[in-house]
């Protein structure tokens, strides 16, 4: 070999280690340091053994083909399905006061809630990922605090629209001489199946209007967990 031509050699393979420039295997407009246009093969890997490269190193390709790392638990957080059930932080008495005869559920306490998607603060759900969904909520009224023959409904609103409701009169007979006795059931429930997509809200919501139509402008739950809760839980 040449002089010329060894020092032309040692310019090139100092030019191509430190020039940044990108290389296409399959392309000619690469957009990355090395972009493969289709498949490659991996003959040999080594195992892996360091657990903290393993909790934070994992290779995924997204939907542009782009190879990224990312959080291991974030893969086993993506492939679990919503599960969630949130309750009232009180046992007590839990005042709604209601606008035009409704209001969201206080549901400010969580109990489930495995992809953080239900909002105390503002007692909505936020789909992260989108799927088939089974949803519920039920609640036991202070009837000492009701009206007579107040009409009582509770509804699940997915963006805003009411998908489902049980709603009924709550029926007090009084007795001459005695004390007012509830004859219908103080419970009110309701449950839905509906797809939901990425980003879709739910809510629960309580109405109440009285015997004459006139809506009430507040009502008592009892806030025990297992007598007032909601839930959520993905099927598919």
């Amino acid at each position: 070999m040449s002089k010329l031509h060894f020092t032309l050699t040692l310019l090139l393979l100092l030019f191509y280690t430190l020039s940044p420039a990108q290389v296409g295997i399959g392309t000619t407009s690469p957009e990355a340091m090395l972009d493969v246009n289709g498949t490659f093969k991996l003959r040999s890997t080594i195992n892996e053994s360091d657990i903290n490269i393993i909790k934070e190193n994992i290779l995924v390709t997204s939907s542009s083909g782009m190879v990224n790392t990312i959080m291991s638990s974030d893969v086993i957080d993506a492939a679990l399905p919503t599960m969630v059930k949130a309750s009232f932080s009180s046992a007590g008495d839990i005042s709604h006061i209601l606008s035009l005869g409704a209001c969201t559920l206080q549901f400010n306490q969580e109990e489930i809630d495995n992809n953080n998607e239900f909002d105390t603060s503002t007692n909505t759900y936020t789909a992260k990922q989108g799927g088939v969904y089974t949803i519920g909520a039920q609640v036991k009224l202070n009837t000492s605090l009701i009206a007579v023959n107040t009409d009582i409904g509770i509804g699940i609103y997915k963006n805003g629209t009411l998908i489902a409701e049980q709603r009924f009169i709550s029926v007090i007979v009084s007795i001459p001489l005695g004390s007012d006795i509830e004859v219908s059931s103080p419970i009110r429930s309701v449950t839905a199946t509906t797809d939901l997509a990425t980003g879709d809200s739910i809510e629960f919501k309580i109405t109440a209007i009285d015997i004459l139509g006139i809506p009430l402008s507040s009502i008592s739950i009892l806030g025990g967990n297992v007598e007032s809760f909601c839930s959520i839980y993905q099927i598919r």
